[in-house]
This record gives C-alpha cells, structure tokens and sequence, in this order.
C-alpha cells in the first residue's frame, strides 16, 4: 500500500481594505504580507518534492500556488479544482463588512446554529468531504507522489473536524483552526488518512507596506 504525504494549506493573507466578506468575489488577491507568507510556505516546502500543486480557482488561492511554486526545488505541475472552493454560504455574505453581516443578512444566525439546513448552505460534512475527496483522488492517481492541496479556512477547517471525528458544530469549527498560510500535513496510506499534523503559518517579518 502506497503511503502518500499531502499538504493541506490555506491562502495566505489577503489585500482587503474595507474588511468586507469576499466569499466567491474575483479580483482579492494577496497582500503583501501574503506575498512573504506564501514565498515563505515554499521555502519551507522547497525540500520535501512536491510533484503537483492542486488549488481552489480563486484568485487568492491561485496566486499563493504560484508563489509557493517558485520556491520549490522543482517547479510542480498546477492544477486547479472547483471543489477547493470557498464555503458555499459565503456567496449570500460576500461583499459586506464583516459588521454589517449581522444586520444585512439574516440567514447568517441560521447557518451559525446549524450548517447545512438553509438552501445552499453546506453541512460539515459536505464542505469537508470535498476537501478530503481530492486528498483520496491524489492519493489513489498519484501514489507515493507528495503533493499540496490549497483551499480557505471553512473547507479546511471542516476537513481537521472529520479527520478528528470532532462534533459537527460551530464551536468546532473554530476551536482548531487552519490560519492563513497555515497547513495540515496529511500521511494517506492507500487512501485512506493515517495521521495528520497542523504546522503554523511561517514567521515573517511584516513588510512596510502593511505595517499600517
């Protein structure tokens, strides 16, 4: 049975000026402290032969596939998967102030109490299992291959409570979770998960341009 490393990684940090919910919205790209934070993802990953580079199509995430790809030894084949995308939900917030969600979009109180019962609107379970539904896909097309998955913070943060076997719940969701530039390390052996190991986004000096 083939044993399979695999990188879960969040995008690192993101221009957002008006703290709005970008959710789906193109167009947010990395700030610069996610420029260093992504660069420094792949220092730290430029040793370990990653093979390929799979990522959600967002642009944030795209972009942090890219930088990280330029730091590996060996450049890695990228590729993009919708099932990486962010939550669902997070089109009915997008483009509002974090504050304003609340007010404006009322919705939000039923999906914090419980995921999945409003109409688009995904269970833990659906959001994680498409995370670890690409982990099995690596695994089973690409054995004995180590490779990265990049995504956001709900999807993946869904994916650690199935691993664990945690309480789907809200409070789960945000007891442990993936920080931007932050990454689980996966061992799959076959396809199936056999440990995992959350590693903290890298430390990096904050750039003048974000020091604000």
């Amino acid at each position: 049975m083939a044993h399979t490393r695999l990188y879960l990684i969040r995008h690192a940090d993101v221009e957002n000026p008006h703290r709005v919910l970008y959710g789906h919205l193109d167009g947010f790209q990395l700030s610069a402290l996610g420029r260093v934070q992504a660069a420094a993802v792949g220092e730290r990953l430029r040793s370990e032969d990653i093979r390929r580079i799979v990522h959600s199509p967002l642009a944030r995430a795209v972009e942090t596939a890219e930088i990280i790809n330029e730091k590996l030894a060996r450049p890695a084949i990228l590729e993009s998967d919708p099932e990486l995308r962010e939550a669902e939900f997070s089109r009915y917030l997008q483009g509002l102030p974090y504050w304003q969600v609340p007010l404006l979009r009322p919705l939000w109180f039923v999906h914090k109490a419980k995921r999945g019962i409003v109409p688009g609107d995904e269970s833990i379970d659906r959001m994680g299992g498409r995370i670890l539904a690409v982990a099995r896909r690596l695994a089973r097309d690409h054995p004995g291959e180590t490779a990265a998955i990049i995504s956001h913070a709900d999807p993946l943060n869904a994916a650690w409570i199935l691993l664990d076997g945690r309480s789907h719940n809200e409070r789960e969701m945000y007891r442990k979770t993936v920080d931007k530039a932050g990454m689980l390390r996966l061992e799959m052996e076959g396809e199936t998960p056999a440990s995992w190991e959350y590693i903290p986004p890298p430390e990096v000096a904050k750039p003048a341009s974000a020091a604000a």
